[in-house]
């Protein structure tokens, strides 16, 4: 009885845990992860970038800067940085799902694949899409996190709220979610047994 009740809390725990190393479920969240914004545009909108599509001109780039372990990359131009960080707010995204935001208006970027690890291009496609982007609050400002691709070109739904509406700012359904958990749980352990 006793080695069930540990189990039953240990149990608590580990689905506690893996709610808090969940994504968000709703954009503009706080981050779990601090450096998400800084690793976003070190990866998507760097300075430097190649201007042409000579597989060449990109492997050595991709070389030189960092990102052979990585067979698909976009890069958005350095000049678009604060139209790429409006996304992440009502004025130029729409909530796509979970934390995900997508751009009310196409961006033109540039999609590397290359072969893993080691950098050889197997192709590079200059893209007009819609983007759809992690967002996540740090340091009280909503920022793009996470580049997810769009292969099948959707665009936003007008009908969908903005993606930093003010009424769910703050308001992740994980969060009820794993007090529910652990309310059910506790139950189970003192009055189930």
């Amino acid at each position: 009885m006793a080695g069930l009740r540990v189990l039953l809390i240990l149990v608590a725990f580990l689905l506690l845990g893996h709610q808090t190393n969940a994504k968000n479920e709703a954009p503009c969240q706080r981050s779990k992860w601090n450096n998400g914004f800084n690793t976003f545009v070190k990866r998507h909108i760097r300075s430097g970038t190649p201007n042409s599509d000579d597989n060449n001109e990109w492997e050595n780039y991709i070389k030189n800067n960092g990102g052979c372990d990585r067979p698909t990359q976009s890069f958005l131009h350095p000049d678009e940085l604060e139209k790429v960080k409006a996304v992440c707010t009502n004025k130029g995204g729409k909530v796509y799902k979970e934390n995900l935001c997508i751009s009310k208006q196409p961006f033109s970027f540039i999609t590397v694949r290359s072969e893993p690890g080691t950098c050889g291009i197997k192709k590079i496609t200059k893209e007009t899409k819609h983007l759809i982007l992690a967002c996540e609050v740090l340091e009280n400002q909503c920022l793009p996190v996470h580049f997810e691709g769009n292969s099948n070109s959707l665009k936003p739904n007008n009908n969908a709220r903005g993606c930093q509406d003010p009424e769910e700012r703050g308001h992740a359904p994980s969060l009820k979610m794993t007090w529910l958990w652990l309310l059910s749980v506790l139950l189970l352990i003192f009055y189930g047994y």
